[in-house]
């Protein structure tokens, strides 16, 4: 399988846990013709001492484990009455992947009717604390001002607000406790229509298919209209897909203009 395909497979939501350092075992000392047991004892327990670290320089740190219940982070996310306080509350909750992660990305709050849904934070993202930064965020940009908007005209909640280690896909333990301040995000932001970006925020939200229903309406229970359409990472590797995604972008505008 060729490098771009398995980019295609990451893109598509199949995930995996990949990583550009080879483990390399380290040689085991020459035994010389004079040895003693308690020497070669000690050689043995220093290979395995230095094939441990070199592990560990590939294999992340695993999270502590979470002991609060769900039931308690939602109770915890439906108390904020505003953004502001939500993101506060957001910052300081100890999610289990906020041990692994640089920074936690926090909601992007703009003003408008438009909010964006996105998958897991990207490395630029963590990196700055800000979520669709790097080229990403630089396509997305260009795609909101194709359709007359802006970052300030739009806001944007990631699906977890911490980069999973080696970018893997959240579990469902990681997925269920960041989900009840989306929920309250949403409810305090109120949209009208609620573009997903990627097949994970599409899959959790609407249990939509993105490759068969991409570009296509749903409205939710909350009264606000889902469109589903690929990430601007996907975009960047198949500039073909643009054009189902400007389709799917003139419906959102026609959608948003309806309402006005």
């Amino acid at each position: 399988m060729s490098y771009a395909s398995l980019r295609d497979l990451v893109l598509a939501g199949v995930r995996w846990e990949l990583s550009d350092i080879p483990v390399v075992a380290p040689k085991t000392p020459a035994v010389t013709s004079v040895s003693v047991a308690s020497d070669t004892r000690r050689d043995a327990e220093s290979v395995v001492a230095e094939m441990g670290r070199a592990m560990a320089s590939v294999v992340p740190a695993i999270a502590p484990a979470q002991t609060i219940s769900l039931d308690t982070v939602r109770a915890m996310a439906s108390r904020p009455a505003d953004m502001a306080t939500l993101n506060r509350m957001i910052g300081e909750f100890n999610h289990p992947l906020r041990a692994t992660a640089t920074n936690t990305v926090l909601p992007h709050v703009g003003q408008g009717d438009l909010l964006i849904i996105t998958d897991i934070p990207g490395t630029d993202d963590d990196a700055c604390g800000q979520i669709l930064s790097g080229a990403t965020g630089e396509l997305m940009d260009k795609m909101l001002s194709a359709i007359g908007l802006s970052r300030d005209t739009v806001s944007i909640v990631p699906m977890v607000f911490w980069r999973t280690p080696g970018g893997r896909s959240p579990s469902r333990t990681e997925l269920d406790l960041a989900r009840p301040f989306i929920d309250r995000a949403i409810e305090i932001l109120h949209p009208r229509v609620i573009l997903t970006l990627g097949t994970l925020p599409a899959t959790e939200l609407a249990n939509i298919n993105l490759a068969k229903s991409h570009g296509v309406a749903t409205v939710l229970d909350c009264g606000a209209t889902l469109v589903p359409i690929f990430h601007p990472n996907y975009l960047l590797l198949k500039p073909a897909a643009k054009r189902d995604v400007w389709s799917a972008l003139q419906n959102v505008q026609n959608i948003l203009k309806s309402a006005e």
